[in-house]
C-alpha cells in the first residue's frame, strides 16, 4: 500500500537552511573576482534581494522563494507563499512588477490542491500590482511553492538593510509569533482565533508599510522571516552597532507567548538562538519572551531603521490602515556591540 502523502508537515520559512549553516555554505564562494558596477546588492551581503542597476534611474530588484505548507488550506498557503515572496521586493523599496511560479508537487496528489495553490498566490501578485508571468514545475515526493518576483526601484533610493545609524530607533510592523501558533496548530492545539490572526498578518502583503516609510528616512530595512526578530535584527547592525530592544514594545499575536510557555516551539527557533544567542544580552526577560524573538516568521513585517521623529509620523499613518506596528527599540554605538533586551 503507498504511503499517503501528508500535505501540511510543518513549513513555512521555519524550513530554511539554519544561518549558520548558510553562512558556512557562502563562505566557499567567495568575494566576485570581477565586480560588475551595475550590480548595487548581490550574495556579498545579508540583503533580502539582489539589486541591478539598468539605467540612472532604474534598477530591477530580483527575489525568489519557496517553502512546504505551514496551514493545511492549499488556496490560503498559496496566498502566504506569494506573499512571502513579495515581500523581499519591498523590503529593497522596490516596487513588484512579475512574478514566476516556482512548484514542486507530488504526483499521486489530486490536482486540484495545485489549482488552489495557484489561485492564491495569483490572488496576492495581483494584489501587489503585478503580473503573473509564468513558471515551473517538477514532481517531488512533498509539496513545495513560491515565486521568483522582479522589481523596481530607483538605484538611489535603495532600502539595503545595513545602513543604520546611530540614534536611530527600530519600527516593525507586523506582530510576531506566527512560528509558534502553526506549531500549536499542526498538532492540533491553537484555538482557531489564534490561527486565524497567524493568517490573517502571514496573508497580509508588506506593499503599504512599504510605500508609507518611502515618504520618510530610511536608513535599513529587511523584513522578519526565518531567522527571526533577533537573526534578521543582528544582520542590520553589522559589527558596528548594537540595539537596546523594549521587549514590551514588541506587538505579537494573541496566545504567541502561552504556547511559547507550553513549549510548542521549532527547531528553527533552536538554531536561531545557536547562531545569534551569544550577541544578545536579556535583562529580566521570560523565557516565552526569548523564544518569541528567535521565532521564525513567515511573511513576517517589516524592520526598519529611522530617525524617531520619522518612525512616529509613519507608524501613526500605518495604524490609520489598520496596521500591528510599534516602535521596539533604538541603535547604540558600542566598544563590544551586543542586542540587550529589557522589558
Amino acid at each position: 500500500m503507498a504511503e499517503e502523502i501528508v500535505f501540511c508537515t510543518g513549513g513555512g520559512c521555519t524550513a530554511k537552511l539554519g544561518p549558520e549553516a548558510l553562512a558556512r555554505v557562502l563562505e566557499k564562494l567567495g568575494k566576485p573576482v570581477v565586480r560588475d558596477e551595475n550590480l548595487l546588492i548581490g550574495y556579498d551581503s545579508s540583503d533580502d534581494a539582489a539589486v541591478y542597476r539598468i539605467s540612472e534611474d532604474i534598477a530591477i530588484v530580483q527575489t525568489l522563494d519557496f517553502f512546504p505548507p505551514m496551514v493545511e488550506d492549499p488556496y490560503i498557503f498559496g496566498q502566504i507563499a506569494a506573499a512571502n515572496a513579495l515581500s523581499d521586493v519591498y523590503a529593497m523599496g522596490g516596487d513588484v512588477k512579475t512574478a514566476l511560479n516556482i512548484v514542486c508537487f507530488p504526483e499521486q496528489m489530486d490536482l486540484n490542491i495545485l489549482g488552489k495553490i495557484l489561485q492564491g498566490g495569483n490572488e496576492k501578485v495581483q494584489e501587489a500590482g503585478g503580473t503573473l508571468a509564468g513558471g515551473h514545475s517538477i514532481h517531488d515526493t512533498g509539496v513545495k511553492y513560491g515565486l521568483s518576483v522582479m522589481g523596481t526601484v530607483h538605484p538611489d533610493r535603495i532600502f539595503a538593510n545595513n545602513g543604520c545609524r546611530e540614534g536611530d530607533v527600530l519600527l516593525l510592523t507586523k506582530p510576531l509569533g506566527v512560528g509558534i501558533i502553526c506549531t500549536a496548530g499542526r498538532i492540533g492545539e491553537a484555538s482557531p482565533e489564534a490561527m486565524d490572526r497567524a493568517i490573517q498578518s502571514m496573508t497580509r502583503l508588506n506593499r503599504r508599510a512599504s510605500e508609507i516609510v518611502r515618504e520618510y528616512r530610511v536608513h535599513g530595512c529587511t523584513d522578519v522571516t526565518g531567522f527571526g526578530f533577533l537573526g534578521h535584527l543582528k544582520e542590520m547592525l553589522g559589527t558596528s552597532f548594537g540595539a537596546v530592544i523594549r521587549s514590551e514594545k514588541i506587538p505579537r499575536l494573541p496566545m504567541s507567548l502561552e504556547y511559547a510557555g507550553e513549549f510548542y516551539l521549532t527547531a528553527a527557533a533552536q538554531r536561531n538562538r545557536n547562531h545569534v544567542g551569544d550577541f544578545v544580552n536579556f535583562q529580566g526577560v521570560s523565557f516565552e519572551m526569548e523564544e518569541l524573538l528567535f521565532d521564525p516568521q513567515t511573511s513576517g513585517g517589516l524592520l526598519v531603521s529611522l530617525p524617531a521623529e520619522d518612525a512616529e509620523k509613519a507608524a501613526e499613518k500605518m495604524r490609520a490602515e489598520g496596521m500591528e506596528c510599534a516602535v521596539v527599540g533604538e541603535i547604540v554605538r558600542e566598544e563590544n556591540p551586543s542586542i540587550r533586551v529589557c522589558p
